[in-house]
């Protein structure tokens, strides 16, 4: 196997890039928050730990390197001069928010189970499918045709 990685080994990511990295905890001027809506320009909205809904801007040493999601677990800087807004500072992975939920440190959050049960998609990608009769799905085709174009009478012909 090619141990220098050739001409194009510089693009693509490292197979091995999830190195351990040190857990971060809040400190004061901190919260820890789930991302309820992402609304574009960088910020999103964030359910804090204290029950406040925040607006939260990425910060610029992030952007385009950490991707955050609907769902993530993050860590906000609180602004002093303003309570209804925040800074992102960090994005836990699911493997952070379930250690960081052991610690105790995420006390009513039972996002670690939806940022998990989020990230699974069932069969149908979330679209909820009914039964169908087929002989009313053939009636409703053949009768759209006939009612814009023909008589009455002759649709009548065609469907018996």
């Amino acid at each position: 196997m090619n141990s220098q990685g050739g001409k194009n080994n510089r693009r693509g990511k490292k197979e091995d890039g999830e190195n351990k990295r040190e857990l971060i905890f809040k400190e004061d001027g901190q919260e820890y928050a789930q991302v309820v809506k992402m609304l574009g320009n960088g910020r999103l909205e964030a359910k804090c730990q204290d029950g406040e809904s925040r607006l939260a801007q990425i910060r610029g040493q992030m952007r385009k390197k950490v991707w955050i999601v609907v769902g993530d677990i993050i860590l906000l800087s609180l602004r002093e001069f303003q309570d209804d807004r925040a800074d992102v500072i960090h994005r836990y992975t699911p493997d952070e928010a379930r250690n960081l939920k052991t610690y105790g440190e995420l006390k009513d959050f039972q996002l670690v189970e939806n940022q998990e049960a989020g990230g699974e998609e069932d069969e149908e990608g979330g679209i909820e499918f009914e039964e169908a009769d087929i002989d009313d799905i053939c009636k409703s085709i053949v009768l759209q045709p006939c009612l814009k174009r023909q008589p009455l009478i002759a649709c009548a012909e065609m469907l018996a």
